[in-house]
């Protein structure tokens, strides 16, 4: 019988507490029913212990004690000597649980009005530049496609040559028949894993990592072996933790499918790799063969500079990488414009996959996105700029008030990773939620649900946003620590 782990349980239960009537346990035994009812938590899983699981949710005991009680009483618990409790079937069809990032969204989506302060997401508001390229369209724009039934599964042509040409003025030749068009960069990461990973592959991933992919790969089913830090470094982590040597290692007893890294302005820890780092790592890789999927989709929010960032990938054969990007980070989420750069053979790959979900992105979309990319370095200069002035400022904040928390300062992105000495991080974001105040525990974007004393805090937002937020979080954290402690948190 398969386990579901505390800390992965606690991200499909965010927003739990203040939703429905009643008491603490019947508000609980609700939304672990809503989950097996929806098929996020499969038929036969076994649930954590109560003790474990009210650890992580930062309440008593007892809590999980009544609540498990009334799943029981309504057969929807069975709790076998020995093996813990199971969930029983519901009658629908299981489905890989939906976690991470993209359950903090759907909890957003219906609990957003409760909140006083909102740090689930390190998504940026949207430039101006935006707003004047969608204002510039004209009937004229619009006229040569409207001939045609606006369909481009491979992207828009003149998007598709707008973005080699991005490649090229970076000093890597692309063309354009390299290019696949995606609605963000999530939509490429998820193609790749459609196309290029089977279930039981072996992928390496860095710890900690974009959790996006995580939820990507693991719904494919792939075994994920991750490389990184051990989170003593400061929160450095990632693929640089263990040094080339470490992954041939690694690929003595293992041949992975592929490799899945992000070596600038890496999420969530904002490190990038040093050019002798990323030299080493482009040797390895080709030595080995392995292939790499390479997600910049942050890169763009590097701080050093203000020039672009040359993919690490870039001199290794086409046919064996896949470098993911994307104008969402830089530009405003809500403009889903992604792509992916890899050789013709795996761009038909993906494309194939593509229009089985969409046919295609939105033609208006691609045609704002062509004029951005013309004004893409000084709108990176800008962006870049305000980034930097705000870091100082968070730092200067977290320096003034929050004097034990640990971080090392980001070299791009637009969060800190924070370490809570003495904290747990999941019971720190579980108890804050009920406070009105949303944050991600580090553990979210751990393969292996690690860092438990990590939090990403973003500070783009502006510091007014983390300064409201600090109290209730130096407060919950303190709490958590003491509950991890003693076994049990807030009723």
């Amino acid at each position: 019988m398969a386990r579901i782990p505390s800390t992965r349980l606690s991200r499909l239960l965010t927003g739990w507490a203040s939703e429905g009537p009643g008491p603490l346990p019947r508000r609980l035994a609700d939304a672990l029913r809503e989950l097996a009812e929806r098929g996020d938590v499969p038929a036969g899983t076994v649930l954590p212990s109560q003790r474990e699981l009210a650890t992580v949710l930062g309440v008593s005991r007892s809590t999980v004690t009544a609540a498990y009680g009334l799943l029981e009483d309504e057969g929807r618990l069975e709790s076998v000597r020995g093996s813990g409790s199971r969930l029983r079937g519901a009658g629908v069809l299981d489905r890989h649980p939906m976690e991470g990032r993209l359950a903090s969204f759907d909890a957003r989506a219906g609990t957003a009005s409760g909140l006083t302060a909102d740090l689930s997401s390190g998504a940026l508001p949207g430039l101006g530049d935006v707003a004047a390229a969608v204002g510039a369209l004209t009937a004229r724009d619009m006229a040569p496609l409207l001939g045609a039934d606006g369909y481009h599964p491979y992207g828009l042509p003149e998007l598709r040559e707008g973005v080699a040409a991005y490649y090229r003025a970076a000093g890597v030749p692309t063309d354009a028949e390299e290019i696949l068009v995606t609605a963000g960069s999530q939509q490429a990461v998820w193609l790749v894993a459609q196309a290029l990973v089977d279930p039981g592959d072996t992928v390496v991933v860095e710890d900690p990592t974009y959790r996006g992919a995580l939820e990507a790969l693991r719904a494919r089913g792939a075994r994920l072996v991750p490389v990184g830090g051990d989170g003593r470094d400061g929160g450095i982590g990632g693929i640089g933790g263990i040094g080339a040597a470490g992954l041939r290692r690694l690929c003595g007893p293992v041949r992975p499918r592929l490799v899945y890294l992000q070596p600038t302005a890496h999420n969530p820890t904002g490190r990038s790799l040093d050019e002798a780092a990323r030299r080493e790592w482009r040797a390895v890789l080709g030595e080995l063969g392995l292939f790499t999927v390479e997600d910049t989709a942050c890169a763009e929010l590097s701080l050093a500079g203000d020039e672009a960032v040359v993919p690490l990938v870039a001199g290794l054969p086409s046919g064996s990488t896949v470098t993911v990007g994307t104008l969402s980070k830089l530009f405003w989420g809500g403009l889903r414009v992604g792509w992916v750069r890899s050789s013709p053979q795996v761009v038909a790959r993906l494309a194939k996959i593509k229009t089985s979900v969409d046919l295609s992105c939105s033609v208006v979309d691609q045609l704002v996105a062509v004029r951005l990319l013309a004004e893409l370095p000084e709108a990176r200069a800008r962006r870049r700029a305000v980034l930097r002035e705000r870091l100082t400022a968070a730092e200067e904040l977290l320096r003034a008030r929050a004097p034990g928390w640990e971080w090392t300062r980001p070299a791009g992105g637009p969060a800190l990773w924070v370490r809570l000495p003495g904290a747990d991080t999941e019971a720190t974001a579980q108890l804050a939620r009920r406070r009105g105040v949303s944050v991600v525990p580090g553990s979210a974007f751990s393969p292996v649900d690690g860092f438990r004393d990590r939090l990403r805090l973003p500070y783009a937002h502006g510091v007014e946003a983390l300064a409201a937020a600090l109290p209730t979080l130096l407060d919950c954290a303190a709490r958590s620590g003491a509950g991890a402690a003693g076994g049990g948190g807030a009723r």
